[in-house]
């Protein structure tokens, strides 16, 4: 076996289109779970990073909505 995948296994991966969005366990629901776990990761680290606390803004949250 080669350094290389095969014809076949190229072909059975590369036959499906990675971006379209589909429900279920799939290889395509992989990919945009990873990638809206980035985009979270990154939004939340961009609000911390700019001073907020997320069990602050959740208290903040609930007293306005309690009144």
């Amino acid at each position: 076996m080669g350094l290389y995948p095969t014809d076949a296994i190229e072909n059975a991966y590369n036959h499906k289109h990675h971006n379209t969005l589909e429900l279920g366990f799939t290889l395509e629901s992989e990919f945009w779970n990873g990638r809206l776990a980035m985009v979270g990761f990154v939004a939340y680290l961009i609000w911390h990073l700019n001073g907020y606390s997320v069990m602050r803004e959740l208290l903040h949250f609930i007293s306005y909505s309690s009144r």
